[in-house]
C-alpha cells in the first residue's frame, strides 16, 4: 500500500544542512495500523509529511497505492491527496465555522455538490460520534470532541490512508482512550491503512500492528508491535517499552533487599507467559525467590509476562535458575538500582 524508498529530507539553514529524514526504508500493507515512534527531533513528522509530500522528499520514492507521488504533476498530486486524510495534534479546525461547515470545507475543496455534502456531512459526524454537535462551534467542544471533527473532515472524501501526526498527545488519558477506540473501529469497519506518529509506547501497543522507531532521523528499529515489546533490540527501544510497562522498582524496595540477592527482570513471551515458569525453576534450583513485581499485557491478544524478582541463594544456584529460564525461552536481565 506505502512503499517509502531511500527517502531523505535535508533542510537547508544558515548554520547548515539539517537531516530530517535520513534514507528511510518502510513497507505499510494495505488495512494495517502503522505506528512510527521517537523524541521530539527524531524526524518522525518530517517523514509521515513526505507520505503526502506536505514536505517534499529531497530524495527517494513515496508510492501510495502503486503511485510514485514524487513523480506527479500538482495537478495530479492534488487529486492523489484526496484519498490521503490527515489529523493532527491541535485539530487545525476553523473556530469561525460551525462543526458541519468545518467537515463540509474538505467536500468543497474536493469541488462536492451542495447535495453531496448535505447528505455525506450528517453520515460522517454519526461516524465520529457526534451527530447532536453539528450546529455547535469548537470553542463550545472538549478536546477530544474536536478531534472527532477532524477525524470526520479527515474521512470525508473517502481516503485510503490516514496520516495521524501525535493525535492524542493534547488528549487525558481517558479521551486519548475513546479516540484510540474510534481509529481501531474505523481501520477496522472502513479498511483504512492508518500511519500514526507518536512518542508513547503505550498508544503504540493499544493500536498498532506495526511499528518503527527512529532516531535522528533513521529508522533504528521496525516490526510487529509484538516482537518489538517481547525482544527489543536497540537501548532506544528498551527504553521506550520500559517506560510504557512500568517497570521501576521504588527506592524503599530496594533498601529492603538482602545485599548478596540479585534482582532479575524476566519476560514471559506466548505460551511461556501462561504457564507456572518461575514455581517450575523454584523446585529444580536452591534458590528462593520473591516475586516484587509483576504483569501480563495482551499484545494483539498475545500474551507477555513480565516480573521482577529478587533470587537469593549461592551464585552458582543462582546461574543455574536463571538458565533455566533462559532454556524455557524467557528473556532475563539482571537489573541494577539506578
Amino acid at each position: 500500500m506505502i512503499e517509502l524508498k531511500h527517502l531523505n529530507k535535508e533542510y537547508k539553514t544558515k548554520k547548515g544542512t539539517i537531516y530530517g529524514v535520513r534514507d528511510v526504508n518502510l513497507s505499510i500493507r494495505k488495512g494495517e495500523i502503522f505506528g512510527i515512534v521517537g523524541y521530539s527531533g527524531a524526524g518522525k513528522s518530517s517523514l509521515l509529511r513526505c507520505i503526502n509530500l506536505l514536505e517534499k522528499p529531497t530524495s527517494g520514492e513515496v508510492i501510495v497505492d502503486g503511485v510514485n507521488l514524487t513523480t506527479l504533476s500538482k495537478p495530479q498530486l492534488r487529486n492523489a491527496r484526496q484519498k490521503i486524510g490527515m489529523i493532527f495534534q491541535h485539530f487545525h479546525l476553523i473556530s469561525s465555522k460551525t462543526v458541519f461547515d468545518n467537515v463540509a470545507f474538505a467536500l468543497k475543496a474536493a469541488e462536492k455538490s451542495a447535495e453531496e455534502i448535505k447528505k455525506r456531512v450528517p453520515e460522517l459526524l454519526q461516524l465520529v460520534g457526534l451527530a447532536d454537535k453539528a450546529d455547535q462551534y469548537p470553542a463550545q467542544l472538549s478536546g477530544g470532541q474536536k478531534q472527532r471533527v477532524a477525524i470526520a473532515r479527515a474521512l470525508a472524501n473517502d481516503p485510503q490512508v490516514l496520516l495521524c501526526d501525535e493525535p492524542t498527545s493534547a488528549l487525558d488519558p481517558m479521551t486519548t482512550k475513546s479516540i484510540l477506540a474510534l481509529l481501531r473501529d474505523i481501520n477496522q469497519s472502513l479498511g483504512i491503512t492508518i500511519v500514526l506518529i507518536t512518542h508513547e509506547m503505550e498508544v503504540v501497543k493499544d493500536l498498532c500492528d506495526n511499528v518503527a522507531i527512529m532516531q535522528g532521523g533513521v529508522v533504528i528499529e521496525q516490526g510487529a508491535v509484538y516482537d518489538i515489546f517481547a525482544n527489543p533490540v536497540q537501548p532506544l527501544t528498551r527504553e521506550f517499552i520500559q517506560h510504557a510497562l512500568d517497570f521501576k522498582l521504588p527506592d524503599p524496595l530496594w533498601d529492603k533487599l538482602d545485599s548478596g540477592s540479585k534482582v532479575v527482570k524476566i519476560l514471559f513471551r506466548g505460551h511461556a507467559a501462561e504457564q507456572a515458569i518461575i514455581n517450575q525453576m523454584l523446585k529444580v534450583t536452591n534458590v528462593q525467590g520473591n516475586i516484587l513485581h509483576g504483569k501480563i499485557e495482551y499484545i494483539k491478544d498475545k500474551p507477555l509476562g513480565t516480573f521482577i524478582m529478587e533470587v537469593k541463594g549461592e551464585q552458582s544456584e543462582i546461574d543455574k535458575a536463571l538458565q533455566f529460564l533462559v532454556d524455557q525461552s524467557c528473556g532475563v536481565e539482571v537489573v541494577n538500582r539506578d
